[in-house]
């Protein structure tokens, strides 16, 4: 078993990518009393400046460890992330758009669920959100489900009739209300990251997908969002 501290609470795998919600996600785990295990991927994002956020984001919540796995997604591409791909600048449209990594979600709470049950854990935190989002099809309620129900089939746990809980708490809420929550959650929310094209000088585009998503939401929720934003909306 994971050797982590033997505190009160009961132990969670968070999937801390370093973005808004999934922070929002980890701060909630904390809330929901769960001392939290978190997991960042380095899969050799695009967007490489979110892992220093996670960084500040776990050392800010105290978590009681953060791992930044390296698993490099690039050798298979297939995504403006991690892939010679432009990233879309045109504002967020009805198809899947070329930013949708292939499975990541699918394969990121795999590692989640292994790491959770060396550490003796029952749950999992994931910030998908099925409302504002670029219509990826695993940040759907049936995803979250689908995985629930693999993680009862897939262990040992499982096998001896125990029960994984995959709490994807943003699921139905708003970009809006996510950013309400992390200000009730006292959280700097400029901690986080979002943008998938940094721009060379570090800010954020403010034009792909995720930037303006971002931005709608703060300005609809009328909370200041303290990014960095250079182009247009």
């Amino acid at each position: 078993m994971d050797d982590v501290g033997a505190g009160a609470g009961p132990l969670a795998v968070v999937l801390l990518s370093g973005g808004l919600d999934s922070m929002v996600c980890a701060a909630l785990a904390q809330e929901q009393g769960f001392r939290v295990l978190a997991l960042t991927i380095d899969y050799n994002q695009r967007h490489r400046i979110e892992l220093d956020s996670a960084r500040r984001i776990a050392d800010r919540l105290g978590v009681e460890r953060h791992v930044i796995l390296p698993m490099d997604l690039r050798q298979f591409g297939g995504s403006a992330l991690t892939d010679a791909i432009d990233v879309p600048k045109d504002g967020v449209g009805d198809d899947i758009p070329v930013t949708y990594v292939p499975a990541r979600n699918l394969v990121f709470l795999s590692l989640a669920l292994a790491w959770a049950e060396a550490a003796g854990s029952k749950d999992l935190f994931i910030g998908v959100n099925a409302l504002d989002y670029s219509g990826y099809p695993d940040c759907r309620p049936e995803f979250v489900a689908g995985f629930q129900d693999l993680a009862r089939i897939a262990t040992k746990l499982g096998s001896e009739g125990g029960t994984v809980t995959v709490h994807a708490p943003l699921q139905h809420l708003k970009k809006s209300e996510i950013a309400r929550e992390a200000v009730r959650l006292g959280l700097d929310t400029k901690e986080s990251w979002s943008c998938y094209d940094p721009l060379p000088d570090g800010r954020a585009c403010g034009e792909c997908d995720s930037c303006r998503l971002r931005r709608a939401g703060f300005e609809e929720a009328g909370i200041e969002d303290g990014t960095s934003y250079g182009g247009g909306t």
